[in-house]
């Protein structure tokens, strides 16, 4: 089978190379790809976001697969533009119908769908424009903090605490009034703050049966114990340690299963990977958020932890076979730490060679590639968050330190990364308590 991949980051590399293991899959495309992809596969000069043109690639190259990376082609309803083509209805689509990827799309969609399923989530309220005024004498009385989310895509910017009445009602005026995430701030949701572990989790469903995949547990803040600004995620591992069996099976209960069977009932097209954000407070799981794809860079822990053939369980999921599949993952701990340009997330320089990033690393590591481009034979920094180190080990902080032992020889200049990776996992970040 021909696959098209679509997507350029690490989450797409570790994809790719997932996918090309497969004896499945007599060729791989990625578009567009990146130096670490076409290590995989061929990269194409396909725009991912260009449903016309995605098309017109896999009508020529008789694809019969399409993965999507990235949330934005399904926002913008590329599977729907597959099924209003009757040549193209028989390509296997892994990815949501542009409805199913409200989930993400939409803040206040997913917690609206929430509600009617009766799926455990922080209590919220939605203001636009035309309820601005009772949307701050709403945050005038709201307990602190209070979370205030853009409804539409930003770019993994538009959510955040506030601590204080005064900083919430000035962020909610620039949300709605200035537009400070453009239009994806039109419309807010105000939640409730939960204070307690965050954790993803990924199924892939066809819409009526799922199986998940294995957990993950990402760090969004730039700085070491989770300070500073956030980003688009410092590293990942998996599993995550306080995620027991019985706190799984509540997950299963209480979350996964109400959301496939509301998909369902709501006849609400999706094949493909929901991605539950959860948070645990007191050993009870909430829901955060939905995603409508894999996470980054938790798909550079979790890939590498699935022992199944991906393209095996892909087609089985686009040919409503979910229900014979059972994952297997590997025992072992996987951590991922992400190497970032200076300045990340905010100005950052490009063009920094990278050394050592194309030689061996033992069978324990991984290199994954997601802000990077080939220039003259050198591989060079493209992006703010540039490459992850990706590594297995009988625990968490063994499969840490064994990446930051790569990172020790794959570098670029002005480059940044965290040491603190699953630091409450590792016992040498644990500083015991006085007694008193």
């Amino acid at each position: 089978m021909q696959i098209l991949l679509l997507g350029s980051g690490g989450r797409e590399h570790a994809l790719a190379w997932k996918l090309a293991q497969s004896p499945a899959c007599t060729r791989l495309f990625i578009a567009p790809g990146n130096p670490g992809t076409a290590l995989c596969g061929t990269n194409v000069p396909v725009v991912a976001n260009d449903n016309a043109a995605v098309a017109a690639f896999c009508r020529e190259n008789k694809i019969g697969m399409v993965v999507v990376g990235p949330e934005e082609p399904l926002v913008n309803g590329l599977y729907d533009y597959f099924q209003s083509h009757n040549d193209l209805k028989e390509t296997l689509f892994i990815g949501p119908s542009q409805e199913g990827a409200r989930l993400e799309g939409s803040k206040a969609f997913a917690k609206a769908f929430m509600q009617r399923h009766n799926i455990p989530t922080a209590a919220y309220r939605e203001f636009t424009e035309d309820n601005y005024r009772e949307g701050v004498e709403y945050l005038q009385q709201h307990a602190l903090p209070v979370v205030l989310k853009a409804d539409g895509l930003a770019a993994g910017k538009g959510v955040l605490i506030c601590h204080t009445h005064v900083e919430a009602i000035a962020e909610f005026e620039l949300m709605i009034q200035e537009s400070k995430f453009g239009e994806a701030s039109k419309r807010v949701v105000v939640e409730e703050f939960l204070n307690g572990v965050e954790l993803s989790m990924f199924v892939l469903t066809d819409g009526h049966d799922y199986v998940i995949l294995p957990e993950a547990k990402d760090y969004k803040r730039i700085g070491e114990g989770d300070t500073g600004l956030n980003t688009g995620g410092m590293g990942a591992v998996s599993p995550v340690p306080f995620a027991t069996p019985g706190f799984l099976q509540k997950v299963e209960e209480r979350i996964v299963k109400p959301t496939i069977a509301g998909l369902a009932q709501e006849q609400i097209p999706y094949t493909g990977f929901v991605f539950v954000g959860l948070i645990s407070v007191e050993g009870e799981p909430y829901v955060i958020e939905y995603n409508c794809r894999m996470g980054d860079p938790e798909t550079e822990v979790v890939m590498p932890r699935l022992k199944n053939d991906l393209v095996e369980l892909l087609s089985a999921a686009a040919n409503g076979k979910l229900s014979t599949v059972k994952v297997d993952a590997d025992p072992r701990a996987a951590a991922t730490v992400v190497a970032v340009s200076q300045g990340y997330p905010g100005p950052y320089e490009k063009g920094h060679e990278i050394l050592g990033i194309g030689e061996s690393y033992g069978k324990q590591s991984i290199v994954f590639h997601a802000g990077t481009r080939e220039e003259d034979g050198k591989i060079l920094t493209h992006g703010g968050r540039v490459f992850c180190v990706t590594s297995f080990g009988e625990d968490i902080a063994e499969a840490v330190n064994t990446s930051l032992d790569v990172l020790e020889y794959v570098r670029f200049g002005e480059m940044y990364y965290r040491t603190d990776i699953g630091y409450e996992f590792r016992p040498a970040y644990n500083t015991p308590q006085d007694d008193d």
